[in-house]
């Protein structure tokens, strides 16, 4: 499954010449909102109507906000049609399938036009990318 994530990444990237989540939300036509979603969720992906949405916690710093919407366009380029929360409470040591390549995703896209450094660790590496640090658990960094 890596691999197909990876090409479906390069393939957005190199369509879009963008590996900004927000912009390729816009240009894909998924709607962007934000709304205080409470302490445990911090964005979700919904289709109502044909229409797609990403919610993210108005509350949340810019980095989260940013790799939320990431993390939710991998649900609307990977689950068609499914509406999936992104959770905080705990589902950072059990997230199921479709969270864990919706992760996987983010990650990919997020570090899409970010080059690994001579001498830089993959933890550093990750970071400099706005990677938040709690993300970092699912690369055993």
């Amino acid at each position: 499954m890596d691999d197909l994530l990876q090409a479906l990444v390069r393939k957005l990237v190199r369509k879009h010449h963008t590996s900004c989540p927000f912009t390729l939300a816009s240009l894909l036509g998924v709607h962007i909102r934000y709304a205080d979603l409470g302490k445990s969720t911090k964005g979700l992906y919904v289709r109502k109507l044909r229409r797609r949405f990403i919610v993210i916690h108005s509350r949340l710093p810019l980095e989260w906000q940013r790799f939320v919407c990431a993390h939710e366009l991998g649900h609307d380029r990977l689950h068609k049609g499914i509406s999936r929360l992104f959770l905080e409470d705990h589902s950072y040591f059990s997230p199921g399938k479709l969270e864990r390549q919706a992760h996987r995703f983010a990650i990919l896209l997020l570090t899409a036009n970010v080059t690994l450094q001579p001498d830089e660790s993959l933890r550093e590496y990750y970071l400099r990318a706005g990677i938040p640090q709690e993300m970092l658990y699912f690369f055993d960094i």
